[in-house]
């Protein structure tokens, strides 16, 4: 069986190297390069991946399009702030070899710079899993700028046991600008929409998804850096809508 990796980034240059170093055990590797105004292209050639460059304002209609460039019979969806281990690498290649079913669940462990913080990550603010290993022409992105919809067909499969490392962000100031910056593409999914919701609405969910982070996901084990995830995650809906309804774009 042979697997492609694919890669969509945005002016990584300073990660890209050491992403695709820990991906070169697949047997094709494809980088997307989307609005890029740095080295990313060059960095992702001269490591030997098949490259393509364009612009796109939804993620979806992008992941879609990197997807699609994939010749292989499985796919390893990875970001450029992503590292596959050698010990993932190996249980990638036992079980696209064996494997009945058609899509796989990777477990995440999220890094704020040095420091793992493997507790109270969702809630559209981190992802302690996603479904990143599929045969081709299984997954499909929706039509979202942030947090794209996803959809599968055939039959899901067990979890690796193996995580990828995910280096999500460098400090606590990384988050509140990925904060602001996610808010920001999710204000103009709700504009499209045509229902931007409504302030009530938004309270109740910053409570519930405050809950759900640091209580029912034991974001409390983390200490602050715990309560600063689930914060973030509660606020997010809010500002959402806030800039949706009195921001222009």
């Amino acid at each position: 069986m042979q697997l492609s990796v694919v890669i969509v980034a945005h002016n990584e240059e300073n990660r890209l190297a050491s992403c695709l170093a820990h991906v070169a055990f697949a047997d094709e590797i494809i980088v997307v390069c989307d609005k890029c105004i740095d080295r990313t292209e060059q960095i992702a050639s001269d490591a030997g991946a098949r490259t393509f460059t364009g612009s796109w304002m939804i993620e979806g209609e992008r992941r879609n399009f990197a997807l699609a460039q994939a010749s292989g019979d499985w796919i390893l969806e990875v970001d450029a702030d992503e590292h596959v281990s050698a010990e993932l690498a190996s249980e990638i290649r036992k079980v696209i070899a064996s494997s009945p079913y058609d899509y796989h669940q990777l477990l995440v462990d999220n890094y704020i710079g040095d420091r793992l913080v493997r507790y109270g990550w969702g809630a559209s603010f981190g992802k302690p899993g996603y479904a990143g290993l599929f045969r081709h022409g299984v997954k499909h992105w929706g039509a979202q700028r942030v947090h794209p919809a996803v959809t599968f067909t055939g039959r899901k499969g067990f979890e690796l046991r193996h995580r990828v490392r995910h280096y999500v962000d460098r400090n606590i100031s990384d988050m509140i600008r990925r904060l602001d910056s996610y808010s920001t593409a999710r204000a103009a999914d709700l504009r499209d929409s045509g229902n931007i919701g409504s302030f009530s609405n938004n309270l109740r969910r910053m409570f519930s998804r405050f809950f759900k982070c640091y209580v029912r996901r034991k974001g409390y084990k983390e200490g602050g850096m715990g309560f600063m995830v689930a914060i973030c995650a509660a606020l997010f809906p809010m500002i959402s809508y806030l800039k949706a309804r009195y921001e222009d774009n």
